[in-house]
């Protein structure tokens, strides 16, 4: 089975919700939401592929030095095998816009499983609410 690695951020502004994003039309999953990120390209660096990734995606800037590791996600789809490790961002410069999304929405931690996401997605979400607390509404 092929191993497909994927890397992904938790965006938190600076009132503690995270950035989700909607899968467009046309790609498989369509419709679920899911953590930015993408596919490493061969000899880039998990942190290289996130500050390329977000500066296409959602037209963003960041530094290697605001990103910090959190957790991994590792689960057996029908055809390959994903590993996603998350990391968690901060700080960015420029305005976070849907380029390549249907949709994107900031959500308090706790109401992450209210968004029908990706199976390798979901167990991301318990540390998140470890680190950053349910959120109030």
């Amino acid at each position: 089975m092929k191993l497909l690695l994927v890397v992904a951020v938790a965006l938190v502004d600076t009132d503690n919700r995270v950035l989700i994003a909607q899968r467009p039309e046309g790609k498989g999953m369509a419709g679920l939401w899911e953590f930015p990120g993408g596919k490493m390209e061969p000899g880039e660096r998990p942190e290289e592929t996130l500050i390329r990734e977000l500066a296409e995606e959602l037209g963003i800037t960041v530094k290697e030095a605001c990103l910090a590791p959190l957790t991994f996600a590792s689960h057996a789809y029908d055809d390959f095998h994903l590993l996603m490790p998350l990391w968690i961002c901060r700080r960015w410069e420029g305005v976070v816009t849907a380029r390549e999304h249907k949709a994107l929405k900031w959500v308090r931690p706790g109401r992450l499983r209210d968004f029908p996401m990706p199976p390798a997605d979901e167990p991301l979400i318990p540390p998140l609410i470890d680190l950053l607390g349910p959120g109030r509404d």
